[in-house]
């Protein structure tokens, strides 16, 4: 028998923090990237490591970031050109570092239109598109002006933990 929605299994209800902290558990099993938005403020620049990054569109390119509400930069992005920087399973100290746990300083690389990281696996530099309203986040939608990749395992993030996706599982655009 499953749980109702609200419940656990044998029919326990679920207080408000007991379903959003089990609510997070459970979108935590599905394995993500690990990215870091890099983008030039009015005072500074700014990275904010992400696991919510997608494609919307081919035609135009778009890509999507989900930022929270609460990050000390969310407020600065709107409006602004950035650039999604996808990390290399090397990287989890530059995740670290623009997650509230600052080590060595990055190096920069000055983009087209944004700032972006040295060595990253993939970076997706873009210009503004959309913003739109997600509850607790924003969603940015950019348009991508420049793009590269190279080879190497990428870093994941599931179950609360780092992990490294290897590169024999990366790629499909040979196949298509």
């Amino acid at each position: 028998m499953s749980a109702q929605p609200g419940e656990f299994p044998g029919g326990r209800r679920r207080s408000s923090a007991s379903r959003s902290h089990h609510f997070r558990g459970s979108l935590g099993r599905f394995a993500t990237g690990v990215a870091i938005v890099t983008f030039d403020g009015p005072s500074r620049r700014y990275g904010i490591t992400v696991n919510s990054f997608t494609s919307v569109s081919l035609e135009p390119p778009l890509v999507l970031v989900s930022i929270a509400r609460r990050t000390t930069a969310h407020d600065e992005l709107a409006g602004r050109a950035f650039t999604v920087n996808i990390l290399g399973a090397e990287q989890q100290a530059l995740a670290l570092h623009f997650a509230g746990r600052p080590g060595v300083e990055p190096q920069w690389v000055e983009g087209s239109v944004a700032p972006r990281l040295s060595r990253v696996l993939a970076y997706f530099e873009c210009t503004p598109w959309a913003a739109y309203d997600g509850g607790d986040h924003t969603l940015y939608l950019g348009e991508v002006v420049d793009f590269d990749y190279r080879s190497g395992d990428a870093l994941a993030f599931a179950n609360g933990h780092f992990t490294t996706i290897p590169e024999s599982q990366l790629g499909v655009e040979d196949l298509l």
